[in-house]
C-alpha cells in the first residue's frame, strides 16, 4: 500500500499529440518514457524518486496496453541488471532509484553495462538528494558517471526541459552506444507545470521478439580481451559520438545578457535557483530574461570543450555553480580553459559553499560574492534583510522556550515498543553494543531511546556486528528492517551470521511494508496483491538459510513479551544466531487503510468504535516514565494548577491513535494506573445508550459518595 495513489493522475498518460499535459515532474517523466517507446522499466523506491515507482505501479494497465514491462525490483542492483536487455537488443529500457545509495548498490551492474555498451537506449533515472533534509550520505552521482563513463543529464527543472531530455537521452544513448543517467533533484521531481504531449509509442522492437530471436555477441560480454576493447571503444568512438550529438541537437543552452564581460556556468538543475537569485538582485525578471549570460549544462558529463571555450572567450570572469562536492566540473573547466589558453578567470567553490544544498539564499550570497570579487559597474539591488524576523525578540524568546525536537517515530508506530523493551532489558542486563540499519527504525538512535552505535547500509545491520562475533562478554544486538531484509539482508546479514556461527542477536523489524520509502509492498506483506506475490514469512526465510533459534512476535505493542523475548535471546545458552522477528503493521499505512473505511461506515449509519487513551491527572504522579520510554508525539505535559503539585503531569493530545503503548511502558511494561482507555462510539446502538446511562449513574453515585466522605463539617470546607 503506497503512501499515496496516482490512479487518477495516471489517466493523463493516455493523452495524445497536441494535448496539454499538466502535472508534476514525476508524472511527466513517466509520460516521456511512454512517448519515446520504452520497452521495459524497473526500479527500487527511495526518496525523492519513490513516487515514480508508485506512478509506474498505478499505470501498470496503461504500460501493459503498450507492451511495456514494469517490474518493482528487489534492490537497485537487480534493477540495473535488467538493462542487460538493451545490450543485445534494440529495445529502450529505463531503471530508477535513489542517487548514490542506489548507484553504490548497483555499481557492479552499471560498470558491466557501461563496458559492454548498449544497442537500445538505456536510461538510469536518479533522484538526487542534498542538504539537511537528505536521508543519505552527501555524495554525487557525478563520480559514478565519470568512473564508468556513463553520460549524465541534469535538465532544467521545468516539465518541457525534463521531457525533452528524456527524449534526447534515449537518442544520445543509442547514438553513442552508452547508457545515460538522468539526474532529478527533489524540486524537479515535484515541480508542477505543463507541456504539449505526443502520442505514446509502443516499443518498435518488442520483448517478445527478443525472446523468440535470441542474439549472442561475445564482443559485448565483459571478459578479456573484449573488456579492454570496450575501454578503447569508449574513447575512440563513444565519447566523440556523444559530443557530436550534444552539439548538433543543442542539449546545452546559452541565455544571453547585456553584461557581457562576465557569465555564469551552471548545472541545469540549478537554473531555477540561479534565476531566482538574479531576480532578487535585479538582474533577471520572472519571464526568464537575464542580464548575466548563462551557459546551462543540461549535460554535465561529458563536457563539450568547444561550447565552453565559445562561452568564455569574450569574458574576463565566469562563476561555476556546481552543487555539492567535490568540484568535478570546475576542475574540468579549469583544464579546458588552460588548454585553450584563455585568460578568463574561473571562480566556483572559492565563492560558493563546498558542500550542501544550494538554496536561493546560498546562491544569492554566492553571486553577490562573485561580483564583489571580480568587480562590476552594475548596480545591484540591495539585499533584503531576510534575517530580520529571526532577530525579533519574540522569536528569540520562543527559541529559548521550545526545545529542539529530533525526528522520530510516528504516533502509534509499532517499532516504538520494540525499543522501549530494549531500554527495559538494558536496565536489567546493562548496556550492549547495538548496530542499527537504514529505515524507520534508525530513529531509535535519537532521544528518548538513544539506541544504536553504527549504520553501514541497507540490510547490513547484523553484518556490521560481525567483527564482534564470538569470544567472551555480552552479545551484540542488531536491528534489521523488513525492507532491508529483502533488499540485501537475507544473504549479507542473516546468511552471513549462520555461515559464521554468529552468537549475536538480530531483531528483524517487520512492519509489513517498505515503510520508510512510502509504504510499498514487499515479499512479506500480509495483504494480498493483484500484481505481486506477497505473504512470504520472514521467519520461514531465515530458517531456510539455516537459522535455528527464531522467535516470531506478532504484536510488538506487548512490551512485556518483547522485553522477555529480548532477555531470553541475550541470556540463552543456545548456539548460533538468535533471531527475533517483531511484526506489527505500520500505523501510517494502517490509518490510510482503515480511516476511509471507518468514515464510510459512519456516514452509512453503522456503529463505529475508535479507541482513545488519556491520563487521569489525579492519579498521575508526574514521573514521566511514559514519555521517557515511549517518546510518542501524542504525549505532552500539562500543569494541573494545584499549588502543591509543581511537576506537570502527562497528557494525551488529539493525535492519539489508541495503540496503548504509552501506558504499557510507564511502569516496567505494566499498564500504568493513571492511563485509561475510552472508546468513542459513533452511531451508538440501543445497548450502547443503555450502558452509557448505567455507567454514568454509577460514576455519579461514586463521585457524590467520595465528595461526602471528604467533607469536614467542623471546618466547613472540603479537603
Amino acid at each position: 500500500m503506497a503512501e499515496r495513489s496516482f490512479a487518477r493522475e495516471v489517466q493523463q498518460l493516455r493523452l495524445g499529440a497536441g494535448a496539454e499535459f499538466r502535472g508534476e515532474g514525476i508524472l511527466a517523466i513517466t509520460k516521456a518514457l511512454l512517448e519515446n517507446g520504452v520497452g521495459y522499466v524497473a526500479g527500487y523506491q527511495g526518496a525523492p524518486i519513490s513516487h515514480l515507482m508508485d506512478v509506474l505501479a498505478d499505470a501498470s494497465d496503461i504500460l501493459a496496453e503498450l507492451g511495456v514491462h514494469f517490474e518493482s525490483s528487489a534492490n537497485e542492483a537487480a534493477a540495473a541488471a535488467t538493462l542487460a536487455t538493451s545490450v543485445m537488443y534494440p529495445i529502450r529500457g529505463a531503471v530508477t532509484f535513489k542517487s548514490t545509495a542506489g548507484t553504490n548498490v548497483a555499481s557492479d551492474a552499471l560498470s558491466n553495462l557501461a563496458s559492454s555498451g548498449v544497442t537500445g537506449g538505456a536510461m538510469i533515472i536518479l533522484g538526487e538528494d542534498y542538504g539537511e533534509g537528505s536521508s543519505i550520505m552527501q555524495e554525487r552521482s557525478h563520480a559514478i558517471a565519470m568512473k564508468s563513463q556513463i553520460w549524465l543529464l541534469d535538465p532544467r527543472p521545468n516539465l518541457p526541459s525534463i521531457v525533452r531530455m528524456v527524449e534526447h537521452g534515449f537518442a544520445l544513448s543509442e547514438a553513442s552506444g552508452t547508457p545515460v543517467m538522468l539526474e532529478v533533484r527533489i524540486r524537479a521531481c515535484h515541480v508542477h507545470g505543463s507541456f504539449v504531449a505526443k502520442d505514446n509509442r509502443p516499443p518498435p522492437f518488442s520483448l517478445t521478439q527478443a525472446r523468440n530471436a535470441p542474439v549472442r555477441d561475445t564482443g559485448r560480454i565483459v571478459l578479456p580481451p573484449a573488456s579492454f576493447a570496450h575501454e578503447r571503444d569508449k574513447i575512440a568512438r563513444r565519447w566523440p559520438a556523444a559530443v557530436d550529438y550534444i552539439q548538433a541537437h543543442g542539449l546545452n543552452e546559452v541565455f544571453d545578457g547585456d553584461i557581457r564581460d562576465v557569465g555564469i556556468i551552471l548545472q541545469g538543475g540549478m537554473y531555477n535557483g540561479v534565476m531566482r537569485a538574479l531576480m532578487r538582485m535585479g538582474l533577471a525578471d520572472v519571464w526568464g530574461a537575464t542580464r548575466v549570460p548563462l551557459y546551462v549544462l543540461n549535460v554535465t558529463y561529458p563536457l563539450v570543450d568547444a561550447e565552453v571555450v565559445g562561452f568564455c572567450a569574450d569574458k574576463r570572469a565566469v562563476l561555476m555553480v556546481e552543487e555539492s562536492q567535490p568540484d568535478f566540473i570546475e576542475q574540468a573547466l579549469s583544464k579546458i580553459l588552460r588548454e585553450a589558453d584563455l585568460p578568463t578567470r574561473l571562480l566556483g567553490k572559492r565563492i560558493l559553499p563546498m558542500a550542501g544544498e544550494y538554496t536561493v539564499a546560498v546562491l544569492e550570497e554566492g553571486v553577490r560574492g562573485f561580483f564583489r570579487t571580480v568587480g562590476t559597474a552594475t548596480d545591484l539591488t540591495p539585499r533584503a534583510n531576510t534575517a530580520a524576523v529571526l532577530d525579533e525578540e519574540p522569536v528569540r524568546a520562543l527559541a529559548n522556550v521550545v526545545p529542539a525536537r529530533p525526528p522520530g517515530f510516528c504516533t502509534g508506530c509499532p517499532e516504538r515498543p520494540i525499543f522501549s523493551a530494549m531500554k527495559l532489558v538494558e536496565q536489567e542486563l546493562g548496556l550492549h553494543h547495538i548496530t542499527a540499519d537504514i529505515g524507520c527504525h534508525l530513529f531509535s538512535i535519537l532521544p528518548p531511546f538513544n539506541v544504536g552505535a553504527t549504520t553501514m547500509g541497507y540490510g547490513l545491520g547484523p553484518a556490521s556486528a560481525s567483527a564482534l562475533n564470538g569470544g567472551e562478554g555480552k552479545r551484540v544486538v542488531s536491528f534489521l528492517g523488513d525492507g532491508g531484509f529483502w533488499h540485501n539482508g537475507l544473504n549479507s546479514s542473516i546468511g552471513n551470521a549462520v555461515y559464521n556461527k554468529s552468537d549475536n542477536v538480530t531483531v528483524i523489524v517487520d512492519n509489513h511494508y517498505s515503510a520508510a520509502t512510502g509504504g510499498q509492498d514487499l515479499l512479506s506483506s500480509r495483504a494480498a496483491s493483484r500484481r505481486r506475490s506477497t505473504g512470504h514469512a520472514i521467519a520461514r526465510a531465515v530458517r531456510g538459510v539455516g537459522a535455528r533459534w527464531v522467535r516470531q512476535i506478532d504484536r510488538t505493542y506487548d512490551v512485556a513479551h518483547m522485553r522477555d523475548t529480548l532477555r531470553t535471546a541475550l541470556t540463552t545458552k543456545a548456539p548460533g544466531p538468535k533471531i527475533i522477528v517483531a511484526s506489527s503493521e505500520c500505523m501510517l499505512n494502517r490509518q490510510r487503510r482503515e480511516k476511509p473505511l471507518l468514515r464510510a461506515a459512519a456516514k452509512a449509519g453503522k456503529r463505529v468504535v475508535r479507541p482513545r487513551f488519556g491520563v487521569d491527572q489525579d492519579v498521575c504522579t508526574g514521573d514521566h516514565a511514559c514519555i521517557r520510554l515511549s517518546g510518542c508525539p501524542s504525549l505532552s505535559l500539562q500543569h494541573t494548577g494545584e499549588k502543591l503539585r509543581d511537576d506537570p503531569v502527562a497528557v494525551v493530545d488529539n493525535s492519539c491513535v489508541g495503540c496503548g503503548h504509552c501506558g504499557e511502558v510507564a511502569n516496567a511494561a505494566v499498564l500504568c494506573p493513571s492511563f485509561y482507555r475510552a472508546d468513542i462510539v459513533e452511531n451508538p446502538g440501543r445497548i450502547d445508550l443503555v450502558l452509557a446511562r448505567i455507567r454514568g449513574a454509577v460514576i455519579g453515585f461514586l463521585q457524590r459518595r467520595r465528595a461526602a466522605r471528604n467533607w469536614l463539617p467542623t471546618q466547613g470546607m472540603p479537603t
